[in-house]
């Protein structure tokens, strides 16, 4: 098994990624990108059913027994407003394909394509997972039939194009999402002893917050603390009497997380009352952090360079809910930007050994040669 794939399905591939590129959807806004997935399916005669909303289910039976492998393409864009300079720019004002998912999904089309048409050498059955949200899982996506492995790719700018990188263990963190609200006295900006000033008390709960990184969390653990927002006063002579501030707690251990929630609460219930403010700090705990079980990530990597993949391994990223990573940094077409950025710009090169990889993930996991642990 190589990345060799026929022209006409890469062709077909890039050409639906292109199209999902230029109709970017929000999460659970994924109408017209679940209508395009189930126009391919339909095409090359796998059977699907719509789940979680905007999420798409289909399976590939292999005509021979083996093990069930799961293979998840996520599909939302971002709110932002594309700056690539791409052909296949964004035609939605304030929404653009800035992490790949586009990819992901034309890819996975891809793989489905490639594995139907083998099904008479392929061994077990693949289930593809177009996913908008978590919801999809919920609503029992992995139940029927049980899937035993599962996989993703995520474009990387990390890696070359070409390659692929596979991590043992942690390689994504928690994604939480907190919201402090500062609540004290308005008041004229020439009297502010007559006040209960939130601006400095604000500044102050932002400082004191980077010491749960830096002094409240043992220095070999990951961990990331941002203040992503703040938002207060009226003008220059006013005194505020509310501050709102949003942040991000980005951690790869559960036991720091949740300490780390704790030692958020603490710091800013106390920093306003040395301020003679109020607060109120509301946590929205988001995807756990993504670890890779050691023994099936150490045999697929096996398995890949034995099967022609140029495959490192990336060290883990504070980035949320992703599980593998293959490269698309490439100098010479601009694809050097990293996920979230206007200039994303993608590697249009690295769709055949992402596409290639998903295959030989669903084929290896499926005859055995990639050792799993089987259903929990």
């Amino acid at each position: 098994m190589t990345t060799t794939l026929p022209d006409e399905t890469v062709a077909r591939v890039t050409a639906i990624r292109r199209e999902i590129h230029r109709h970017p959807e929000l999460g659970f806004e994924e109408t017209n990108t679940q209508a395009i997935v189930e126009r391919e399916l339909d095409a090359i005669g796998v059977e699907h059913r719509r789940i979680a909303k905007t999420g798409v289910v289909g399976i590939v039976h292999g005509a021979h027994p083996g093990h069930v492998t799961g293979l998840r393409a996520d599909m939302d864009a971002l709110p932002i407003t594309e700056d690539s300079g791409e052909e296949c720019v964004s035609q939605v004002a304030g929404k653009m394909h800035a992490c790949g998912h586009d990819s992901h999904t034309a890819m996975l089309l891809g793989a489905a394509r490639v594995l139907q048409e083998s099904r008479e050498s392929f061994h077990g059955s693949a289930v593809l997972l177009f996913q908008p949200a978590r919801e999809l899982i919920d609503e029992g996506a992995l139940d029927a039939p049980r899937v035993e492995a599962v996989t993703m790719l995520h474009v990387d700018p990390r890696l070359p194009t070409g390659s692929i990188g596979v991590t043992p263990g942690p390689v994504n963190a928690a994604a939480d999402e907190f919201h402090v609200t500062i609540r004290g006295r308005g008041g004229h900006g020439a009297y502010p002893h007559k006040a209960v000033d939130v601006i400095p008390c604000a500044a102050a709960t932002i400082l004191a917050l980077q010491n749960v990184a830096a002094r409240e969390t043992d220095p070999l653990a990951s961990i990331v603390v941002t203040i992503g927002t703040i938002e207060g006063g009226y003008r220059n002579n006013v005194i505020a009497d509310r501050v709102l501030m949003t942040g991000t707690l980005r951690t790869h251990d559960e036991a720091i997380r949740e300490a780390a929630t704790a030692k958020i609460r603490r710091i800013v219930d106390n920093i306003a009352a040395a301020y003679d403010a109020r607060a109120e700090v509301k946590m929205l705990l988001g995807y756990p952090p993504v670890v890779n079980d050691d023994e099936l990530a150490e045999s697929f990597a096996a398995y890949a360079r034995e099967n022609g993949f140029t495959v490192e391994r990336p060290a883990p990223t504070m980035g949320g809910e992703d599980f593998a990573y293959f490269g698309i940094y490439n100098e010479a077409v601009g694809s050097i930007h990293s996920g979230h950025s206007p200039q994303f710009r993608l590697d249009e090169a690295a769709i055949p050994t992402g596409i290639a990889a998903l295959v030989a993930f669903a084929r290896g996991v499926g005859d055995g040669s990639v050792a799993i642990r089987g259903p929990q």
